[in-house]
């Protein structure tokens, strides 16, 4: 088939390290365009990477080069997005973006409308579900590896002196607004039924930030030997950054470390004895060492793209398919922001449970 030709809008740090350079490396896309409010910023990239055309723009309309893409790529910051998807898919453009892809709930269901109103595709990176630690879960649940499943846990802490985008706290709930989706779209995906919301517990923050010190949210989701716990917990003003997500079955454990792309594999330690508490120590220093020696070069050079290429992949062959691309497609990214204001209706006390 013919590359399809695709622009990107919004040039920060996540579009230069991961969109860019997982589009490079697919053969199915040519890329024709960049735009950027910051005009200087397209043609340093534009001339880093060889791309034909740049431009200044902060509106779909503003873009020189439109007319010559097949699609766009959205990915400024959260606020711009309803707008530019909406103008992009007005103009017969397919379209993939950033999360979280709307502000609001009613601004979501607008676009997923649009979107099949004008026959076009439009998709959302939720990329860490195709990370080679996630798929090895995934493969391990798929298995029966873990046993009958008991419980999932994810949970995220986040140091404030990482490098932030510097519009997160205009948001609801600041930075739980931009990086919540990646643990719920990953309990989500994990879940073996619809996730169905128990209680929401937060802290404000202790230095004057819109975002709170911590948000916890209680699922519980169908097995077919009962209900079973999910929880998502998150703390924004820890001295380390780490993401983990858990499955625990009644055979073992499966832990994802997000950050480093690293599944371990830990087997039912029965009386937690002193034998099997070292069989534990010993597997998962093993299995965290070994998984380094083969991430550690990628992270260093800037090729480990966190399931990236596959989000990509999907997104071309919906276009060519003519179909919601799987996992990624408007209704997950609207189930998963529904998930973000369940919570934030009752962070910000705008809702209660009975």
């Amino acid at each position: 088939m013919k590359p399809i030709r695709i622009g990107l809008i919004g040039l920060g740090w996540v579009s230069t390290h991961r969109h860019l350079p997982a589009l490079r490396r697919d053969p199915r896309f040519q890329i024709v365009g960049l735009a950027d409010r910051h005009g200087a910023l397209a043609e340093q990239w534009a001339r880093k990477f060889n791309v034909p055309h740049h431009c200044a723009a902060e509106r779909v309309a503003d873009v020189s080069w439109l007319d010559q893409v097949d699609a766009i790529d959205v990915v400024t910051a959260p606020m711009a997005h309803h707008a530019l998807i909406r103008d992009a898919l007005r103009a017969g453009k397919h379209v993939i973006t950033e999360k979280p892809f709307a502000m609001t709930v009613a601004e979501g269901e607008e676009l997923v409308a649009l979107a099949r109103a004008a026959d076009r595709r439009l998709a959302i990176v939720h990329n860490f579900q195709f990370a080679s630690s996630t798929e090895r879960l995934l493969a391990d649940l798929s298995e029966g590896r873990l046993g009958t499943l008991r419980s999932i846990v994810a949970f995220q802490w986040g140091n404030p002196q990482r490098r932030l985008p510097t519009w997160y706290d205009e948001l609801p709930a600041g930075l739980f607004f931009d990086e919540s989706p990646h643990l719920l779209y990953l309990v989500r995906r994990l879940a073996p039924s619809p996730l169905r919301l128990l209680h929401v517990d937060s802290c404000a923050s202790t230095t004057g930030h819109r975002t709170p010190a911590s948000v916890d949210a209680s699922y519980r989701a169908q097995t077919p030997a009962g209900e079973i716990p999910v929880s998502v917990s998150c703390r924004f003003e820890a001295p380390l950054s780490e993401w983990h997500v858990a499955v625990l079955g009644d055979r073992g454990a499966g832990i994802v470390d997000v950050f480093r792309d690293i599944y371990l594999r830990l087997p039912n330690d029965g009386l937690h004895d002193t034998a099997r508490v070292l069989r534990t120590s010993w597997r998962a220093s093993a299995l965290h060492w070994a998984r380094h020696f083969v991430n550690g070069p990628l992270h260093l050079s800037g090729r480990l793209l966190y399931g990236n290429r596959t989000v990509f992949a999907r997104f071309a062959q919906s276009i060519v398919d003519g179909r919601e691309p799987d996992g990624i497609g408007g209704s997950d990214a609207l189930d998963v922001l529904r998930m973000q204001h369940q919570i934030i209706e009752r962070v910000e006390g705008r809702a209660s449970f009975s």
